[in-house]
C-alpha cells in the first residue's frame, strides 16, 4: 500500500478574470486571466532552520504542480499565452520555504507541459499574513522578451495563509495585456 501524500490542502480558490473594457474601449475577444491557489501546510513548520529542504521538496512539489497545472488550464478556457506563480508564506515559515517548492522543475514543468511553454515562470514570493495581497507576473509562455504579455495580476485570499501555511498559486492569461501597443524589444535594439 502506497504512503498518502503529505499535500493536503486546506482550500483550493479558482478565480477567472475576464476584461471587457479597457481604456475607455471594448476588448474583444474578452482578455481572460485564471488563477487557481491551494493553501497547503508549511512542510517545514515549527521545525526551525531546516538546512536540507529537498525532502520537502520531494514530498510536495511534485504533487503539488500536478494539482494546480491542469485546473488552471480548466478554468482559462482558452488557449494559454501568458503565465506566472507565487508563493505566499505565513509568518512562522521562511520566504526560502515558498521558494523551494516553486523554483524546481517539479514543480513548474507540470504547468510548462500543460501549456506547451518553453520559457520558465516569473515568480513572486513573499511572507505575510493571511489576507495579504499579492500580485503574480506573467510573461509569454515561449518567448520572455515579448512586451505585450508582460503583465500582473493581484491576488487576495482572505483567510490565507495561517501561519504555518503556504499559500502556491498558478496564472495563466489567454493574452497580453488589453490595449497594448508598445512597439516591439526588437525596435530598440
Amino acid at each position: 500500500m502506497s504512503q498518502p501524500s503529505p499535500l493536503s490542502p486546506r482550500k483550493i480558490i479558482t478565480i477567472v478574470e475576464e476584461i471587457a473594457q479597457e481604456g475607455g474601449r471594448a476588448v474583444s475577444p474578452v482578455a481572460r486571466i485564471a488563477i487557481v491557489a491551494a493553501v497547503i501546510p508549511n512542510p517545514w513548520a515549527g521545525q526551525g532552520f531546516v538546512p536540507d529542504l529537498a525532502p520537502g521538496i520531494d514530498a510536495v512539489a511534485s504533487d503539488l504542480g500536478a494539482l494546480l497545472a491542469p485546473r488552471v488550464i480548466a478554468a482559462l478556457d482558452a488557449p494559454l499565452e501568458a503565465y506566472g506563480k507565487a508563493a505566499i508564506v505565513g509568518l512562522e515559515g521562511e520566504i526560502e520555504h515558498g521558494s523551494a517548492l516553486i523554483h524546481t522543475l517539479k514543480f513548474g514543468n507540470h504547468f510548462r507541459d500543460a501549456a506547451n511553454a518553453t520559457t520558465l515562470l516569473p515568480a513572486v514570493e513573499k511572507r505575510g499574513a493571511a489576507g495579504i495581497v499579492f500580485d503574480i507576473p506573467l510573461k509569454h509562455f515561449t518567448d520572455a522578451t515579448i512586451r505585450s504579455h508582460h503583465q500582473t495580476v493581484e491576488v487576495r485570499i482572505a483567510d490565507a495563509p495561517h501561519p504555518g501555511e503556504i499559500v502556491i498559486a498558478l496564472a495563466g492569461a489567454a493574452q497580453g495585456r488589453p490595449q497594448q501597443r508598445l512597439a516591439d524589444l526588437s525596435t530598440e535594439q
